[in-house]
């Protein structure tokens, strides 16, 4: 039988302990060791050994090791038994896992110290003490001593309350406090938030004091039920990986057919079989872009400083780039869309108008405000930061009234208080009692429909009025009114005190959105990214709430957990995207929310803070949990953790993800573009019997200097101007869409046309240097210094689809500088004679040079008269 169905005497004796002087410290030891510490299991951490297999595992990363192994056994079967290109290549591969491991490991950390910040202590009796242990010590049998402000770090049968009433957001979504009572017993089935003689790990109390006996600690408390689900969801690959993996196999597809048919068309020209075999085995190593991961691995690195510097950790790299994907966000209301702070929106007196508190605050409604603060039990602690404790109802009162300079102190010493009836759950109501002066005045606080019988005095009609304007705006009201005495009252009864009130004026509060929400919801929805609001909240509250952030233009977009669970899949499937608010819904409900937006072929991000939220977050295709107020549970289960609980920091991160997936497009049009080129160059040069233009060693030396370096710097290009004006981009949509592959095509039949006429020339034409006779090896030279320095060029080009004269070059200074350094070190290569013998050139004339020069220059000038033919506006 449940805890909440046992009387709480019986319970004792089924769980062997004393309410009067809890468990000994021999039995504490004893069921330590039995059942181990409170605690969540911890799933195994990742060895090193298997982060390194898991980084290799890459399709892309695979085919760079083939390509490896081809170029260790083709400078073994060589002459010269160079092992240059194969060690660059597995020295690609080594950075790009180390900066990968580097990285999350990094995040791990950030996590770590996060985690250490949030150890709780408590507060239990044993061997007849009330002592402070470490939350983590705490067994069943336990007796927890509660106070306001006390977290509560197991589930536990109340056996005393005094006023208690616990806040369960962070399990059940609700964000009222719930009042408990010891006394409460059901031998029906309650949901977590009705039942009420029970108190669970993960909530806070917010008012009055209790003890409990603890009944389930660790993965068996309510918490850890929910943090078992997180193992029945799947991590699955990510958008960009699907996308890498898919070009991997592409370029290796390419690369194989591109060697086949040079092999084919030697060996039909008579060549040599092993140098036939040989220019086969460069070719096909070459088409491979062997800087590629390493960009794009900087490339997330880069966007995971960068919202470091946003509050934003990211705890897997790919997570940037899927973030940035999202059309979807699902957030949950309370703590993440709104403060979780209950706030006074407005203010009714008798006889006035109804006054806004946060703008228009009068004399009139802080007296309202002042009587009000009377009758709580707030506790303000002094500070650099004032911190109030008690009820988020009365809190919000007095807060309200401190910020209008006035202060409580100055009040309870003005209007000593001589007796109380405390709140209870029959009379809903609660009144106190002061000397002012040489009168007497009692105050009584409660709901309006609660309070309406009792006043005699005072517009009630007005009242009734206000009370229902507030309630359509999801306000919670409270109704103030009081009655003076000319002696003191000795008959301190509900009976007595609360009636012939004289009705001061209502009180209208709500949990407000946060003030950077509206603003972040509506930059999402220009995006095309749409924010649903998924809460353990009341539907009217979510609705309201939901409307004023511009979540809800209507009605029939809100709908309850109750509702959802009558819907079939198929039904949810087919009316999901009319959806906008869904309300007192239950962990497993998120998890069908988020999965049906995802069979829409929608990228979906989940946010979320609470205990409740986690197995979303882990279901969804990037989870985004609080750091300040996140559990630990949602924290782990997170791809993301905000480390200042910002909703429009979601948004930020958005942004960054499509500014680090555009500039991976423009790392791919950068490197394909040549790769291709290359291909074409090899497969025409042979096809037409002028031998090969370039050596294996100088095709990897364009891949990774000429290529790799200005390409390094492409992951620090800023986003372009209306990036979040643009449509997400959909999981199913290629790489190379929007017009990627026609840039790559025409770029590559550039690079094409200019080296091949620089081949020719250099290996044909005499006229061109008196000095230097035309040779294959001219032309080889001449070939690779034109595919070099127009490569280098072409970073520029690939920037932006405006003009290079209208980006700014300081604007990603290490850019300009790898593409110097690479224009530097070309040159170098091709003057050296000990380069020049490494790398198969030969010194060329002055007309040589300054033909690569001009034909380098001239896929910049094409570029740029189709970017004036294609973005005439823009341009202007």
């Amino acid at each position: 039988m449940e805890a909440y169905k046992k009387d709480y005497r019986q319970l004792a004796k089924d769980q062997q302990t004393s309410m009067e002087n809890g468990l000994t410290s021999q039995e504490v030891k004893q069921r330590l060791q039995k059942n181990g510490r409170n605690q969540f299991e911890q799933a195994p951490s990742e060895s090193l050994v298997s982060k390194i297999f898991h980084s290799l595992a890459d399709f892309t990363t695979i085919i760079l090791l083939v390509a490896a192994a081809i170029s260790f056994y083709t400078a073994v079967s060589t002459e010269h038994g160079d092992l240059f290109e194969g060690l660059l290549i597995i020295a690609i591969v080594v950075i790009n896992s180390v900066l990968a491991i580097v990285q999350e490991g990094n995040a791990e950390k950030a996590l770590a110290a996060l985690q250490d910040m949030n150890k709780q202590v408590t507060s239990v009796l044993r061997d007849g003490h009330v002592i402070e242990i470490d939350a983590e010590e705490v067994v069943v049998g336990d007796i927890l001593v509660l106070e306001n402000g006390s977290m509560i770090v197991a589930d536990a049968r109340l056996t005393q309350t005094s006023q208690l009433r616990v806040e369960e957001s962070a399990l059940t979504g609700e964000s009222e406090p719930v009042e408990k009572n010891a006394d409460f017993i059901t031998t029906e089935d309650e949901n977590l938030g009705d039942q009420l003689n029970m108190v669970f790990k993960g909530c806070t109390v917010v008012n009055g004091r209790g003890r409990a006996i603890v009944t389930a600690t660790g993965m068996q408390t309510e918490m850890g039920k929910v943090a078992s689900l997180l193992n029945d969801t799947k991590q699955t690959a990510t958008p960009l990986q699907k996308r890498l993996n898919q070009l991997g196999k592409r370029i290796s597809f390419v690369a194989i057919g591109a060697a086949a048919i040079v092999f084919l068309i030697g060996y039909l020209q008579e060549e040599p079989v092993l140098e036939l075999f040989m220019t086969a085995v460069s070719l096909a190593v070459a088409a491979v872009p062997e800087t590629l991961m390493v960009i794009v691995t900087l490339a997330l690195a880069f966007g995971v400083q960068k919202m470091a510097k946003k509050h934003a950790i990211i705890r897997r790299l790919p997570a940037v780039e899927t973030l940035g994907s999202a059309s979807v966000i699902c957030s949950d209301k309370t703590g993440t869309l709104t403060q979780n702070k209950m706030t006074v929106r407005r203010i009714w007196r008798h006889g006035d108008e109804v006054v806004d508190a946060e703008d228009a605050m009068t004399e009139e409604a802080i007296e309202v405000l002042k009587l009000a603060s009377l009758c709580t039990d707030v506790i303000i602690e002094p500070g650099d930061e004032k911190s109030y404790k008690g009820n988020p109802t009365e809190v919000a009162i007095v807060r309200s009234l401190e910020e209008n300079y006035h202060t409580k102190k100055e009040l309870d010493e003005s209007y000593v208080r001589i007796g109380e009836l405390p709140f209870d759950s029959e009379r809903k109501m609660m009144t106190t009692i002061h000397k002012h002066g040489k009168k007497y005045l009692s105050v009584t606080k409660g709901a309006f429909d609660v309070l309406l019988p009792r006043f005699r005095y005072g517009d009630v009609e007005q009242a009734a009025v206000v009370n229902d304007r507030f309630g359509k705006k999801a306000l919670r009201v409270i109704a103030v009114g009081f009655r003076t005495f000319d002696e003191e009252p000795t008959e301190l009864t509900s009976a007595f005190l609360e009636k012939d009130l004289h009705l001061l004026g209502l009180i209208g509060m709500i949990d407000p959105p946060r003030p950077e929400s509206k603003g972040a919801i509506a930059r999402a929805k220009r995006a095309g990214v749409k924010t649903v609001m998924i809460t353990g909240d009341h539907v009217v509250t979510a609705s309201a709430i939901a409307k004023e952030l511009g979540i809800l233009s209507k009605a029939s977009e809100a709908m309850t957990g109750a509702q959802l669970r009558e819907l079939s899949e198929k039904e949810l499937d087919a009316k999901v995207k009319q959806l906008s608010v869904y309300a007192r819904v239950t962990p497993e409900d998120k998890i069908r929310i988020v999965k049906a937006w995802q069979r829409t072929g929608a990228t979906v991000a989940m946010t979320g803070d609470g205990v409740n939220d986690a197995p979303a977050l882990k279901a969804s295709d990037v989870g985004c949990a609080m750091g300040i107020t996140g559990t630990d549970v949602a924290k782990g289960a997170a791809d993301i953790v905000l480390t200042d609980d910002n909703f429009a920091t979601i948004v930020d991160a958005i942004a960054q993800g499509r500014t680090v997936y555009q500039n991976i497009r423009k790392a791919v049009n950068f490197l394909l573009s040549c790769n291709i080129s290359e291909i074409f160059i090899v497969l025409i040069a042979m096809l037409v019997g002028w031998g090969a233009p370039f050596t294996a060693v100088q095709l990897l030396f364009v891949n990774v200097v000429a290529d790799g370096l200005p390409g390094f710097a492409l992951g620090k290009e800023p986003a372009e101007k209306g990036i979040m004006h643009e449509a997400p981009i959909a999981p199913s949509e290629s790489i190379f869409s929007r017009g990627l592959w026609q840039k790559i095509g025409v770029n590559a039949s550039i690079f094409t046309v200019v080296t091949l006429i620089g081949y020719y020339l250099g290996t044909f034409v005499n006229s061109i240097s008196p000095w230097v006779q035309a040779s294959p090896e001219v032309g080889q030279t001449v070939a690779f210094l034109v595919l070099a320095y127009s490569s280098i060029i072409h970073v520029f080009n690939v920037r932006s689809d405006r003009s290079i004269f209208k980006v700014k070059l300081e604007s990603n200074k290490s850019l300009f500088e790898m593409a110097i350094l690479a224009i530097v070190i070309t040159t170098v290569i091709a003057i050296l004679p000990i380069t020049q013998e490494l790398f198969s050139l030969v010194r060329i004339s002055f007309n040589h040079w300054l033909l690569a020069i001009v034909l380098s220059i001239i896929p910049v000038a094409i570029n740029e008269l189709i970017k004036f033919h294609r973005l005439p506006d823009e341009e202007e």
